[in-house]
């Protein structure tokens, strides 16, 4: 028989009811076209995060519906009764695990871990005690994850100290301590590059015999040893440039002696071999830079009084260098050979002294050492299995009312995406999800359909970025940098700011009221333009007469004088022209006219009126509220979460009903006393407002009565 499932209808979509163990253990029979979402992510979301990282099984930072069916699986397999999945409480006891392979080997693991903590009659195992046997298992020398580190090689020091060498060239990787350490793949990589090596070297020894350690004695200097030369040159080509030659600039100097010095850093190396003067020979011994000294010691006792004998001993000219170098060329193309890395950096001495001169031994050992560790693998398992089950068994059913349906949400029991409560603009909000990126998240959520907020959030030092959902009251002053509060999950306060919103209607009321505040807001804009003009003209006409009043005593003398001689003339009078006055009276004759004939036509509807004041008001908000009808209607949950990482697989509406319940205004509490404010606005008494009423009633009847005949007849006229 097909197992019997329960459904719940919420925003819009048919959702399951996991209400038994049976339902978990009959999951992967219910068709994923039915599930609300088909993958998550493992960060962002109010969850314990070490349970996703274990559902995670290929470690991608999501959660896909696969991995969440094996789970459940994985969980049931290894559970008398898979009810247990329904009581979340931390805690398993060692009679509910399933008699069968699997269950009786994490039972004894159970008793033996409950022992050495000195709990052997215990029945049950919690989540602690786990967490305390994977931290004394972790420090244990052999703890089974493939990686052993200087202190499992304790009792051969041989072997430690190339473990320690193997991680200072190519890098440790932490074990489960947390100590760096190598496993199976590095020791091979070392033990390949030492074997380059060492054939590279028992090469030379084949083709260059006893001039191999010359060679490589001269290869080691020759670039700076060319340098010297160079600059000696240079020096008896102009025996000015000597100086220059032999020492950086002052300034540079000055740094340098700033700095903590190092006969190893850079700066020193830089530096000549020896002091620079024309025609002089390199010195081997004294008076040349410590830098090079260990160098240029190498040179002289391996290639130098080999090859041209004691009376080089103390220094070589150019000509010797040059012969030197001659003789040592027949190794050039050995030397070009030479292996590069980290491992053949320390020589071939060091490394057959790390290896015992005895490879293949030394790689046995290490690989032996490695395989031991990896044989506590399974005790390893067992202890993380029973961690698994127990972390499962106390969320899983938490996970699956958030995933396979969104029964947390809607029963508004606080879903995981669900990141805190922002209070912004005298309301809250619950509907908040934290985002990495506004500007990524804008272009999916946009399609959501809803009045969205981005915050920035800040506590100290620490930032995260949300997006809220404002789906109640108005949006009359919600605007990018508003500030608010943000609570998360664990209670924690955080300063919010608006970065970022995306507005689309929160009510029809609110798209009945828009067109109207939009007609205030224009016509406040054009009053303070027209106002502002005028300001300026004025601030114009202000400042030429103040500078004319600044230069009254300057042009006294030449209106005098000019008053003197031109005769007066009298002003212009003003005339009003006849033809004007005509004009501006037929024009407000006209517009009297026309309204006196819409007030008559209106006036005429009689009991009409009130439908045809109706019509008027729907003329001007119906096409708002229409569009803000549609788009609610469109309004839902699942942009927002695409956006965010989730795959949601159905459409999850946000109906008006619960938009109440996600945004709430505030509220006076019952039983409130509210006192008169005394820096309250007058207004118009009530008794002024039904005088007003009773006016305009009154001049409604005169003119159905035909009293104002005259009236229209004159304006008519």
């Amino acid at each position: 028989m097909p197992h019997a499932w329960q459904f719940f209808r919420a925003g819009g979509v048919d959702q399951v009811l996991i209400t038994r163990g049976a339902d978990i253990a009959h999951l992967r029979e219910l068709d994923q076209k039915l599930w609300v979402a088909l993958a998550c992510p493992t960060r962002g979301i109010d969850f314990d995060t070490r349970t996703l990282d274990l559902i995670d099984t290929d470690h991608d930072g999501r959660i896909r519906a696969p991995e969440l069916l094996a789970a459940c699986d994985w969980a049931c397999a290894r559970l008398r009764n898979p009810d247990l999945l329904l009581q979340p409480a931390g805690r398993l006891a060692l009679d509910d695990l399933a008699d069968n392979e699997a269950g009786r080997a994490l039972a004894a693991e159970a008793r033996h871990t409950l022992a050495l903590q000195g709990l052997k009659d215990a029945s049950d195992i919690g989540l602690e005690a786990l967490v305390e046997r994977q931290k004394h298992l972790a420090s244990e020398r052999f703890n089974g994850d493939g990686i052993v580190t200087p202190a499992t090689a304790a009792e051969d020091a041989a072997l430690r100290e190339l473990i320690e060498t193997i991680i200072a060239t190519g890098g440790g990787v932490d074990d489960a301590s947390g100590t760096p350490g190598i496993d199976k793949a590095r020791g091979l990589a070392f033990f390949e590059a030492a074997e380059r090596l060492l054939a590279w070297h028992a090469q030379g020894e084949q083709d260059c015999g006893a001039l191999r350690t010359a060679a490589q004695a001269v290869q080691a200097v020759q670039p700076k040893v060319e340098d010297f030369f160079a600059r000696c040159r240079l020096a008896a080509y102009d025996a000015g440039a000597a100086g220059a030659l032999n020492a950086p600039p002052a300034e540079e100097l000055r740094a340098y002696a700033s700095q903590i010095l190092s006969l190893t850093a850079d700066p020193l190396k830089q530096l000549p071999l020896a002091p620079v003067a024309a025609g002089r020979a390199l010195p081997l011994g004294e008076y040349v830079n410590p830098a090079w000294q260990p160098a240029l010691d190498a040179l002289r006792e391996q290639a130098v009084l080999p090859l041209l004998g004691a009376d080089h001993g103390h220094a070589i000219d150019e000509a010797a260098w040059q012969q030197l170098k001659a003789l040592v060329a027949p190794c050039g193309d050995w030397l070009a050979t030479r292996p590069a890395g980290p491992v053949a950096a320390l020589g071939s001495e060091t490394v057959n002294r790390l290896l015992g001169c005895d490879l293949p031994a030394a790689r046995e050992r290490l690989l032996a050492l490695i395989a031991q560790d990896s044989q506590a693998a399974p005790q390893q398992g067992l202890v993380n299995d029973l961690e698994k089950l127990l972390r499962l068994q106390r969320d899983l059913l938490a996970l699956l009312r958030n995933f396979v349906s969104f029964e947390s949400f809607y029963h508004r029991e606080g879903a995981v995406f669900q990141a805190g409560r922002l209070y912004l603009d005298g309301r809250s909000c619950d509907l908040t999800v934290q985002v990495a990126d506004a500007g990524k998240h804008a272009v999916v959520a946009g399609l959501a359909k809803a009045y969205l907020a981005y915050c920035e959030c800040t506590r100290g030092k620490e930032r995260m970025t949300i997006a809220a959902a404002f789906t109640a009251g108005d949006v009359d002053f919600l605007f990018v940098g508003r500030n608010g509060l943000f609570y998360d999950r664990d209670g924690l306060d955080w300063d919010a700011r608006i970065v970022k919103v995306i507005e689309n209607p929160i009510s029809i009321a609110q798209a009945f009221l828009s067109p109207y505040k939009k007609f205030l807001r224009m016509i406040e804009e054009q009053v303070a333009k027209r106002a502002a003009a005028s300001d300026a003209t004025q601030q114009t006409k202000l400042g030429g007469w103040a500078g004319q009043i600044a230069k009254a005593d300057k042009a006294l003398p030449t209106a005098t004088a000019s008053t003197m001689t031109t005769p007066p003339v009298s002003a212009p009078r003003s005339r009003i022209d006849v033809g004007t006055v005509a004009a501006l009276g037929v024009a407000l004759g006209s517009i009297s006219a026309v309204i006196v004939g819409v007030f008559g036509k209106f006036v005429d509807l009689g009991w009409w009126i009130p439908l045809a004041i109706i019509g008027i008001v729907l003329s001007i908000s119906g096409p708002s509220m229409l569009i803000a009808w549609l788009k609610l209607r469109q309004r839902s949950l699942g942009p927002i979460l695409d956006a965010s990482g989730w795959a949601i697989n159905g459409r999850m509406r946000l109906n008006v009903r619960l938009g109440a319940s996600l945004s709430q205004t505030a509220r006076l509490p019952p039983g409130t006393r509210r006192q008169p404010d005394p820096f309250g606005e007058r207004h118009v008494g009530g008794w002024s407002l039904v005088a007003l009423l009773l006016v305009l009633g009154a001049a409604l009847a005169a003119w159905r009565l035909g009293w104002l005949q005259g009236v229209r007849a004159f304006f008519t006229v």
